[in-house]
């Protein structure tokens, strides 16, 4: 979640007047200038029933009747407000200008909660980054990291590469998101443009295995070299040790009553 305090002077708000006024996105669906509103907007990627996802019964929390969508922010369309517009402007004409096609490098703009995220086609991204970097009007010098998400509901990209790049010079912060299907999980490594993405993209392999292919020396960082899976997907078993407290055993998490 953004701060308001840190967000950058022109950019929209949750309500585009400048304020949220204390609304949730979520409760107020009606509401046209909230971006990528929830409601039956978006793309439905999966059905939540219950909290914790029992499917035989036992579900003890209240919460076993729950039945929501799963919902990611949809496409957004122009004008974006603020200076999205111009930042997305100047890209799409320098990706013309090295004669690509935008629409096949850019799968879509997104405009949620006040921010702008690109979501880029993966054998793109090197490109997109590099520009986003070197052109005058964008100079988005600095990646902060490369974080990984798993929507195992998500059919055909499950797995989610995440960049966040700030413009020291314009003041500015903006978001790309790459898909790739876990039957394939590569993802260019853009290590050679930020080379800072270096620990980060072994992190993201190391968790969620999404191989950055190119990248100098992709190697597990936290977990052992001979670790089997990738403890951050929503796949993995839970695991876990029992625990004695107080003369009671407290068997470990994946051995009590099951919850998926």
């Amino acid at each position: 979640m953004s701060d308001p305090k840190n967000t950058p002077e022109g950019a929209p708000r949750n309500n585009g007047a400048g304020k949220s006024n204390g609304v949730n996105p979520d409760k107020d669906v009606n509401a046209q200038n909230l971006p990528g509103q929830r409601g039956d907007h978006g793309e439905t990627i999966r059905v939540q029933r219950g909290m914790f996802g029992p499917k035989s019964g036992g579900d003890t929390s209240g919460y076993g009747g729950l039945v929501r969508s799963v919902r990611l922010p949809g496409e957004a369309t122009r004008p974006y407000g603020g200076w999205f517009d111009e930042v997305a402007d100047e890209l799409e004409g320098a990706l013309e200008e090295q004669g690509l096609v935008v629409e096949n490098a850019i799968e879509k703009t997104v405009v949620d909660r006040g921010e702008l995220t690109f979501h880029i086609a993966r054998e793109h991204l090197p490109r997109v980054a590099r520009t986003l970097r070197d052109d005058p009007a964008l100079r988005f010098e600095l990646c902060t990291g490369v974080s990984g998400v798993h929507f195992p509901g998500d059919k055909g990209r499950e797995l989610h590469a995440v960049y966040h790049l700030r413009s020291i010079t314009h003041n500015r912060l903006i978001r790309l998101e790459v898909g790739a299907p876990d039957s394939d999980p590569h993802v260019p490594s853009i290590v050679d443009v930020y080379p800072t993405n270096d620990w980060h993209e072994r992190e993201t392999y190391d968790f969620f295995g999404l191989v950055f292919d190119g990248h100098p020396a992709l190697t597990r960082i936290m977990m052992p070299d001979d670790w089997q899976g990738f403890p951050q997907r929503k796949d993995y078993p839970l695991g876990g040790i029992p625990v004695e407290y107080k003369g009671a055993r407290i068997p470990a998490p994946d051995q009590r009553r099951s919850y998926s």
